[in-house]
Order: structure tokens, then sequence, then C-alpha cells
């Protein structure tokens, strides 16, 4: 349990991340909360008595989505001079929110009672990274298995265009286009062919319901205009066509998937993004052991690729991994990438060779 100072702290070690990831809005929010929060309000009190560790809890990227939904309703003027950045002077900032706070006490409230759940679509940037890599090895018929899926906004990847360093490829008409700076070499010219595309989530996202979705938009920081344009893009696209994205265990999950018959002439690929760390260390070595089961009866007609970006907290970047069977080829970083997405830097060969091992840590910073 953290000191009422430890908690107030935590607001000022997110708006560190903020103002790292160009988002000055969201950091100037977060420090004023920092001073702004007091007893007077149930939302304060209970932030400021935190039974957890706040950082790993995320405490701030709660009140703060709850905040965001408030400014997104038009309902209070004193918080959209904040969120658009018309109040800008710290003092003026901090009495804003210490009001609004207040004033929207049992509206925000509720959004403590639980961790942000965020999809970023500009992640497939990372994956798609990795996807090329394994048809540049194995060809371009691949069934995809992603883990994490929160709304499936990933699961929409055969559906989004994608520009890596001047590669296209996807579909030409989507209305989503992710086009993420690019640096270091060019990556593989391979075709890829996505059959089909499933997704699993301990608690999923129903953007077909309307409050889910807005809650979802909610979670993305006001600064990132691009990002809020492309969530509602991709929702709208989930609405029409849907996608295939069941509730469950993850582990559960994959070692039932992994188990089923597999067409001759595909690779399966087990993908996910910023999802490792949110899994217990038992589920983690289920999912390993499943994987390594199926590379081991992997063949050159029914291949297996682990495609994943995720947090390395010790170096404090995004890395893009892959493993394929059959073969030896230990996993390989091939890939840095933006948390979300926002650049691709590509590794020249050789490639880092080493398993991803992370416990489960600090929250995502988004």
């Amino acid at each position: 349990m953290g000191s009422e100072a430890e908690n107030r702290e935590s607001f000022r070690i997110q708006a560190g991340y903020c103002a790292a990831m160009a988002a000055p809005i969201t950091a100037r929010v977060c420090t004023a909360l920092a001073d702004a929060l007091d007893l007077e309000s149930a939302t304060g009190r209970r932030v400021l008595d935190w039974r957890g560790e706040p950082v790993a809890d995320a405490v701030v990227l709660r009140l703060v989505g709850g905040l965001h939904a408030v400014h997104r309703r038009g309902v209070d003027r004193a918080l959209d001079r904040v969120f658009t950045g018309t109040v800008s002077d710290p003092a003026d900032v901090i009495d804003s929110l210490r009001s609004v706070v207040r004033l929207h006490d049992a509206a925000l409230l509720p959004w403590l009672d639980g961790p942000p759940q965020t999809n970023e679509a500009g992640r497939s940037a990372g994956l798609m990274t990795g996807l090329l890599q394994v048809a540049e090895r194995f060809g371009p018929a691949m069934d995809l298995l992603e883990i994490g899926s929160s709304a499936g906004l990933n699961l929409l990847i055969d559906r989004y265009a994608f520009d890596l360093g001047g590669l296209r490829r996807g579909p030409f008409d989507s209305p989503v286009l992710i086009a993420p700076e690019w640096r270091g070499p060019p990556p593989p010219d391979a075709a890829v062919a996505i059959r089909s595309v499933q997704g699993v989530d301990i608690a999923p996202v129903d953007v077909a319901d309307p409050v889910e979705a807005e809650r979802l938009a909610a979670y993305v920081w006001v600064d990132a205009a691009e990002r809020l344009e492309r969530i509602e893009r991709g929702i709208a696209i989930i609405r029409d066509r849907g996608v295939s994205l069941v509730q469950g265990d993850a582990a559960d999950w994959v070692e039932a998937k992994l188990a089923e018959p597999q067409d001759a002439g595909t690779t399966r690929v087990l993908m996910h993004s910023v999802v490792w760390q949110y899994l217990p260390p038992a589920s983690q070595a289920r999912i390993r052991e499943a994987v390594d089961a199926a590379g081991a009866r992997a063949t050159p007609e029914r291949r297996l690729a682990w495609v994943m970006m995720e947090p390395n907290r010790d170096l404090h970047r995004h890395e893009v991994r892959v493993q394929s069977w059959p073969g030896e080829r230990p996993m390989e970083l091939v890939a840095l990438t933006h948390a979300h997405g926002a650049w691709v830097e590509a590794l020249p060969p050789p490639y880092e060779t080493r398993d991803y091992v992370m416990r489960r840590g600090p929250y995502e910073r988004d």
C-alpha cells in the first residue's frame, strides 16, 4: 500500500512518460492532479489512500480516462479549457481540476474500479513487420491467432492498408492507412496472404455497445488526434463486418488452437502486442510449452511462427521479435517500434537472438 506522497508521485511519474511521448496536455493534467486531488471528494480520497501499488495499478490512467470521458461529453467548460490546452498556467490547471473532480465525483469514481483497457491499431505496424519476416521465410499463406485482443482492432490487420518504408501491403481502399515513420533498412518485400484472424481476451470490449466504444476512446490521450481518428475508423469497420473475438483465458485458448488440425501449405502464427506483462507467470509458462510442443510438430507444409511486439522495460523500448518452426532459429529481434506505432526501426541482420523474458511488471505507459 502506497503512502499519500507515493500516490501523488505516481501522477508525476506518468506525466514524465506522457511528455516523452509528445502528449503535453495529458502530461500537464497528470502533473496538476498530483496537487489538485484532496479529501473533499470520494475520488480524491480513494486515490490518495490507494490500497495497492499506484504505478503498477495504473491509477493515474484510470482517472485521466474518466476525465477525458467527461471532456468528450462536453459538459464542463472548465475541463474543456484544460483538455484543449486553452488553460495552461499550472496554478489555473490545478484549481480547475480540483473543482472538476469534486463536481463530477460520482461519474469519476467508477473509473477507478478497473485498469485501463486500451487497443491501439497502430501497433499493427510492428506486427506486420514481423509477419513480413515470416512470409519471407515460409511464403504468404498464414492464419493468425492473437491473444489479448481487447476490442479487436489489431484483428483487422488483414483489412488495414500499410505503408512500411514505401512497401505497400493490404487493401488499397481501406479506410485505415497505417504508415509509421520508417527507420533502418527496408522491410522484406514478401507477399502476405492472411487467410484468417482469430483472437481471445479475458475481458473483450464490445464496440457495438456505444458505452464500451466511448470508454475505449476515452483512454486514448487527448493529444493523440491521429490515434483517436484511427480508433474511430477501426470501430466502424468492426461494427460493419465484425471480427472473430472470444472471451477466454489466453493459455487455455492457445493450447486448444495449436492442437487443432492445420491446412497444408500454411503458417499458423501466434501474435500479441503489449500483452505478455499482464499474463500470470503460470499462463506464460503454459503458452511457451504449448508453442514449443507445436513447434516440434511443425513441418515444411504446416509451419508455425510467433510474432510479438512487447516492451523491454530494462532498455525502455518496444521490440518486435519473431521465431518460426520447423528449424532451429531462435527468437530474433527484427525491429524496434514506438509504443503506439508512430515509427518502426528495422534492424539489420544478424539479429539479436535471445528469448523474450519479462516478469509481470508495471502497467503499460499508454
